[in-house]
């Protein structure tokens, strides 16, 4: 039974409606209150469970209107009630909703409970087949081509996959905008509606993915996640081996950080070779 005066954030599913938990379920079949991103959505869902909320209380908490929200739900907490927070689909305050909220409910000394299941970020990396030990959420780009490009220009030289969310009338413009500021040859991983019932996994070069929309209008639509493998690590090669041994000295030393700065300015080499170089070494 749900403990009172806490809030408990539910994953619900990102498609496929039976991708949620046992314990998912009872939470919601036994919480005082559920704060749901729109509540006819949410309503759906618990009806495809039969969970019956004839004696709980649905209210709205969505972008617009997250801050009164949250002093609403703290009332129902003081008056010790319990609360579950749910969005559309995935995981709240994943690019979605809730961490306002969440930080709310912890600053006024309520315990915040989470309950694990569907994200789209880990359900695509999950089927992408990349190696690396590491990676980047990055989430939804900026709207705008000239602040979307600027954006990119930062993560351009980093080793690691970076996962974005793009939406369907964004996704050609910003392809075009991460093959010329990433790099046409990357690797591209294009997730489309995941779970439901036109999924669609595709890899390709981020300089191909245009051309392969374009041919089938059908992969435009949906919701996507996109994965671009890493900047390309330099050949450690190219680096003197006496350079390469005063950044392992140091980096035994001193944090990463500190010790690829000192090494620079030993050696001359570029601070983000080295640091590159100091990835690869710790990985």
């Amino acid at each position: 039974m749900p403990v009172k005066s806490a809030l408990y954030v539910v994953a619900t599913p990102i498609g496929n409606l039976n991708d949620i938990s046992l314990r998912a379920l009872e939470i919601l079949a036994h919480v005082d209150v559920i704060a749901a991103e729109h509540i006819q959505n949410s309503r759906h869902l618990l009806s495809h469970h039969s969970v019956s909320t004839s004696g709980t209380k649905l209210v709205a908490l969505h972008q617009h209107n997250e801050v009164t929200a949250a002093n609403k739900i703290v009332a129902f907490l003081t008056e010790g009630k319990s609360v579950a927070l749910i969005t559309d689909a995935g995981t709240p305050a994943i690019s979605d909703p809730g961490s306002i909220l969440v930080q709310h409910v912890r600053q006024h000394g309520f315990a915040v409970i989470p309950v694990p299941g569907a994200n789209a970020a880990i359900c695509a990396l999950s089927a992408a087949g990349m190696t690396e030990p590491h990676f980047l959420f990055y989430g939804f780009l900026p709207a705008k081509s000239g602040l979307r490009r600027r954006e990119l220009k930062t993560l351009a030289s980093l080793p690691y996959p970076i996962i974005f969310y793009e939406a369907p009338h964004r996704i050609q413009e910003s392809l075009k905008d991460m093959a010329a500021t990433l790099g046409a040859q990357r690797q591209l991983t294009i997730a489309r509606e995941l779970t439901k019932l036109f999924e669609t996994i595709h890899v390709c070069a981020l300089g191909e993915a245009i051309p392969w929309m374009e041919a089938d209008t059908h992969q435009q639509k949906g919701e996507f996640v996109l994965l671009v493998s890493g900047a390309a690590i330099r050949d450690k090669s190219e680096i003197s081996g006496q350079t390469q041994n005063t950044l392992k000295i140091l980096m035994h030393e001193l944090p990463l950080k500190q010790a690829v700065k000192l090494t620079a300015e030993i050696s001359g080499e570029p601070k983000k070779t080295l640091y590159q170089l100091a990835l690869s070494m710790k990985a």
